[in-house]
């Protein structure tokens, strides 16, 4: 399961058999809000989500960016991996 970032729509996403799990972010040039995530019910249980949070977050680190956790379940993650509390704005 490849996370592809696609930047045209501002997400972050895994795609199988046509259906879409993704993050949905905003940015600026210090901060990257990650405010929706999506994963279609039949695909739910897999560990999607967590995927594309995870690549959305490494993307934030790589290019010294805040994170923003907007959607609730990006906030969840957030306080289960504290190795990335150093991104939180």
């Amino acid at each position: 399961m490849e996370v592809i970032h696609d930047k045209v729509n501002n997400r972050f996403v895994i795609n199988i058999d046509g259906l879409d799990s993704f993050v949905e972010y905003s940015l600026n040039e210090k901060e990257m809000n990650l405010y929706h995530t999506y994963t279609p019910p039949q695909l739910r249980g897999k560990g999607l989500a967590e995927k594309v949070v995870r690549a959305a977050i490494e993307y934030a680190k790589e290019n010294s960016l805040k994170v923003i956790p907007s959607c609730s379940y990006v906030a969840v993650f957030m306080q289960r991996h504290p190795e990335y509390s150093e991104l939180l704005k």
